[in-house]
């Protein structure tokens, strides 16, 4: 009997404020589906920085001919000086290094001609402009500084290059969408909460004689606050769901069927993400109402 009365209070107010539990359930969609975005991308973020972190390598550039570098002051990189630089990779940093290759100036320009047919901006260079290398493939990208700290200041070394500086700015970028994303979603989850506060005060002095009723028969603090405390936590669920259902959509047709279509060299989110966040996204329209319906009912329905 209690629960068929709370659920009939609880309706008679959401079409008493139908207008109002409208704005709250597109508000709280609107926020969270920007709080879901901003899971979901930094989600994208860890797969490209797995994927193509563990892909990058370390490059150490010998010394060419007319270097300015110190370790390079007797010129070109001697064949001594690889040898040494070669032996100290596979002693000092053999539990770094996973994988070594050798690029001479032949196949550093055979990759040049290969890349730039027409050479680099209208200059066509030969194979005596192109500099030796090591490129090194690390167990563990971050292990980086071991590397330069190993083998950067020796002679017959230019200079130690970790690729991953490359992708830092892309990365910087996509973690600053993120940010804009969250703090657009905390924005919009504040009007959430506004509007709930005043859906939930204009249903409790709507119902200030039931309420009163409610009272002079004894009822409890919960009995008589848990009608509105229901309406605005449905109102925030069903916009959580929407959020949902609109990420779930977004990242199956436009990220699996058609990113993922032209840009397959890459991991990409899928649907399992987004249902991965579905609970942070319900929990949280649940506590925003739950937080604004103790604001509102804590004055105006206190027994």
């Amino acid at each position: 009997m209690r629960l068929q009365f709370i659920l009939g209070e609880v309706f008679r107010g959401l079409r008493r404020n139908a207008t109002m539990v409208v704005s709250v359930v597109l508000v709280t969609f609107v926020s969270l589906t920007f709080v879901g975005a901003a899971a979901l991308l930094q989600m994208q973020i860890d797969k490209l920085q797995g994927d193509w972190y563990d892909l990058v390598e370390v490059s150490v550039f010998l010394c060419p001919e007319g270097s300015t570098a110190s370790t390079c002051a007797g010129g070109e990189a001697t064949e001594e000086q690889i040898s040494t630089v070669e032996r100290t990779i596979s002693t000092e940093l053999d539990d770094v290094v996973s994988t070594v290759y050798f690029e001479s100036k032949e196949d550093a320009f055979e990759a040049f001609s290969a890349q730039y047919p027409d050479g680099y901006q209208g200059t066509q260079l030969t194979e005596d402009d192109m500099q030796a290398s090591f490129r090194l493939q690390l167990a563990d990208p971050e292990q980086y500084q071991v590397v330069d700290e190993v083998l950067s200041g020796r002679d017959g070394v230019e200079v130690v290059e970790d690729q991953r500086a490359i992708f830092e700015p892309l990365f910087l970028a996509l973690n600053r969408s993120s940010l804009v994303a969250v703090g657009l979603a905390v924005v919009m989850l504040v009007a959430a909460a506004l509007l709930i506060i005043t859906t939930i005060r204009l249903s409790a002095v709507s119902r200030q004689r039931e309420t009163g009723i409610m009272r002079l028969v004894g009822a409890s603090t919960l009995f008589v606050q848990l009608p509105f405390m229901l309406e605005g936590a449905l109102a925030a669920l069903l916009g959580a769901v929407l959020a949902v259902i609109g990420l779930w959509a977004a990242v199956q047709y436009l990220v699996i069927d058609w990113l993922a279509e032209s840009v397959d060299w890459v991991e990409h989110v899928t649907t399992a993400d987004v249902l991965t966040i579905a609970p942070l996204l319900l929990g949280l329209a649940v506590a925003v109402a739950a937080v604004s319906s103790a604001v509102t009912l804590h004055r105006y329905t206190r027994v």
